[in-house]
């Protein structure tokens, strides 16, 4: 409407007082209703096709989206593993802090498998404890076995010599028993320090392992167990909590809650705009916003990010083809925008719905002084008729209450 009566201006107006001034033509007289296309065709055919162009013109160099939410950081509260909840510590919409106790599920398995872990940490221990024990042992176990190996050996040593002397005083049959005899008990001295050894072993490295093993195991199981006490990532405000013992959470499909985070959580204003601006959009225009959430009020914004790709032609990996006329449908270019100053947006609540506008900027060509004369000149009308879309956005923030409150039926 408003392109229209600008247009109107130039084209209707003019033409109305060249029939009015110059032909004399009157309203009412030779300019009726039923010949005010005939008398004004020329200017009513200008006037049209001139606000086609404006309209054209202002929405394709100066972008508006209706679609700008004031986006915000949510984290979702899940356990690590599925169970029953066994106790609740927070209530809904309570405020806590980071490594807060959310709520715990039921530990019954877990606090067995920890006892299980302790009880063979001790064993090992006590393992350990019998292993020295039976090295001492082993010390005199190697004693008795050399001593009765040095007696056979010394009684084998005597009957030899006395073979030596006079055969007739010991038989060879005696002779071969003694030496029997002596390795036998040499074969007992080197079991008694082989036992030995492996107590050593065991001492020092076996039984060490084993108890490292069970540490492990310990260790592991004391996770497990602090695992079943959900506790809270950051500090925030408790959303959507319902959660009561007994209840069973899952973490592929049921999650407990959400948690707001009442720091770092302003993600900032995100806006829909069609893809025919893609060429027009750029990282540093400068916008403006209204927000419902605070009417009457023009907030100015920069365009800080622009997403390369449209969310509405991703394709996942499925068991089935996809038909692309399943996923055609038309979708927007995600773009960021910042307050231009701090402190703007303080007062808007996080999710709100706005309206923003962007704004092609020029000044950079305009600047040049190699740029021709019709570039200026067209350079020159992109930027003014940047002026008719912010007083547009104006109108609408003005109409926004009325179009809420009233036309809407609320």
């Amino acid at each position: 409407m408003v392109e229209l009566f600008l247009c109107s201006l130039l084209t209707i107006f003019p033409d109305f007082l060249f029939r009015r001034f110059v032909q004399g033509k009157r309203i009412g007289r030779e300019i009726t209703i039923y010949t005010v296309w005939y008398e004004l065709r020329y200017g009513i055919t200008a006037c049209l096709v001139l606000t086609v162009a404006l309209i054209t013109l202002i929405f394709y160099f100066h972008p508006a989206s209706n679609n700008v939410i004031a986006a915000f950081r949510t984290v979702t509260i899940l356990p690590e593993k599925n169970g029953r909840v066994a106790e609740v510590f927070v209530k809904l919409n309570e405020e806590v802090k980071a490594g807060a106790p959310l709520f715990r599920l039921d530990s019954s398995e877990e606090e067995a498998a920890l006892e299980t872990a302790r009880r063979r940490s001790a064993e090992i221990d006590a393992q350990l404890q019998v292993a020295k024990m039976e090295l001492a042992a082993a010390d005199g176990r190697i004693t008795q076995a050399e001593a009765a190996y040095m007696q056979a050996q010394d009684e084998l040593n005597t009957k030899t010599e006395l073979m030596k002397r006079n055969a007739d005083v010991v038989t060879k049959r005696e002779l071969e028993r003694l030496k029997v005899a002596a390795d036998g008990r040499e074969g007992a001295v080197r079991e008694a320090m082989a036992s030995k050894e492996v107590l050593q072993t065991q001492i020092s490295s076996l039984l060490p392992a084993q108890k490292a093993s069970a540490e492990a195991a310990l260790a592991q199981a004391q996770v497990e167990l602090d695992r079943t006490v959900v506790r809270a990532g950051v500090t925030g405000v408790v959303q959507q909590f319902a959660l009561r013992a007994g209840d069973v959470v899952n973490p592929m499909i049921r999650s407990a809650g959400i948690l707001v985070p009442t720091t770092d959580r302003r993600i900032g204003f995100i806006g829909g705009f069609l893809q025919i601006e893609a060429q027009v959009i750029k990282v540093g225009m400068i916008a403006e916003a209204t927000c419902a959430a605070k009417p009457f009020t023009i907030i100015p914004m920069v365009v800080t990010e622009v997403q390369h790709v449209i969310a509405s032609g991703q394709v996942r990996p499925t068991d089935q083809l996809v038909d692309i006329a399943q996923i055609a449908r038309p979708g927007t270019i995600t773009v960021y925008l910042e307050p231009l100053y701090p402190g703007l947006v303080d007062d808007i609540p996080l999710g709100s719905s706005c309206i923003a506008n962007a704004y092609t900027n020029n000044h950079d060509e305009l600047a040049s002084p190699d740029i021709s004369t019709g570039r200026w000149l067209y350079l020159h009308l992109i930027d003014t008729v940047g002026l008719v879309h912010a007083l547009l956005l104006r109108l609408q923030a003005i109409l926004l209450p009325i179009q809420t409150l009233v036309l809407s039926g609320h």
